[in-house]
């Protein structure tokens, strides 16, 4: 069984519980996700079986959309509302041109320190495991983008975002970030991602259907294609002798006048992921099991 599924995970989970839960019911013998939401956070999760394991990291290094929900006055442990609360504020930003102004600073390229309370390892140790032990570990600044930061809305002490971002964008970072830029602290209250690429949250399942007594073969017909994820690669169609040697791994001389990533098929078949570089050959770099 190989293709991906849309997940529009719940509240109360972690990202790989809720794998497993949609593994289990497809019986799929292999999957993975295609990066973590916190157990709080809601919205679209995309997962790979089989085959579609290949292009996980594909849909990992995909842009981001997310609603995020952010409290001022108030600060945690967690940088959010899970933690225990360590400062508040009374005096709070009113005015939505004041907001306006902060949330320029936080737009385009920038360099993030990502949150005690994320799956980032520390010598093979999540660091929420070590936070959660009192354990404060030095992380490095890491480059991320936010191509998107609109304020949707200002309501007392609650911020409404629409986030557009790279990926190793942590919304948690951004909300501590934007508290201690305002003077007055800040903390997420609640997030949902509604796009990974060009999947949507609209197309997304939920996890409770696959709790219920469905058989793995009507759920299978929920699965999207291998290729699904690879829109906006081009596409280059092969010959039977050339198909067959792209299958077994050999360079190829490609006819053909496209260069970078390509997703190659033989008669509507997908083969996998290659590569043309500048000589023309074409490499092969993801290549699919035969059915």
């Amino acid at each position: 069984m190989s293709g991906i599924l849309l997940l529009d995970k719940p509240p109360g989970i972690s990202s790989n519980q809720a794998l497993q839960v949609v593994r289990r019911a497809l019986q799929a013998a292999k999957g993975g996700h295609t990066g973590n939401l916190d157990v709080a956070a809601t919205g679209l999760l995309p997962l790979c079986f089989g085959e579609a394991t290949k292009v996980c990291s594909l849909l990992l290094d995909s842009t981001k959309r997310y609603l995020a929900e952010v409290q001022l006055g108030r600060t945690t442990t967690t940088g959010d509302l899970e933690g225990e609360v360590t400062s508040t504020a009374t005096a709070l930003p009113t005015e939505r041109a004041v907001i306006e102004a902060a949330l320029t600073h936080f737009r385009g390229a920038q360099l993030q320190i990502p949150p005690m309370f994320s799956a980032l390892k520390h010598q093979g140790q999540p660091l929420y495991k070590l936070a959660r032990r009192g354990i404060e570990i030095e992380r490095a600044p890491r480059e991320v983008t936010i191509s998107k930061l609109t304020l949707l809305d200002l309501a007392g002490d609650r911020l409404h975002l629409d986030i557009t971002c790279s990926k190793g964008t942590y919304i948690r970072s951004l909300a501590i970030d934007l508290g201690a830029h305002l003077g007055c602290g800040a903390t997420l209250a609640h997030l949902r991602r509604v796009q990974v690429g060009h999947f949507t949250v609209t197309q997304a399942h939920p996890l409770d259907i696959f709790s219920a007594a469905y058989s793995p073969a009507t759920l299978d017909e929920l699965l999207l294609p291998l290729d699904a994820a690879l829109t906006d690669y081009a596409m280059l169609e092969l010959a039977a002798a050339a198909a067959h040697g792209f299958v077994r791994g050999q360079a190829l001389a490609a006819t053909t006048p496209l260069r970078g990533a390509v997703r190659v098929y033989h008669q509507q078949r997908f083969l996998g992921i290659g590569m043309v570089d500048d000589l023309g050959r074409l490499l092969p770099k993801r290549v699919m099991q035969a059915d």
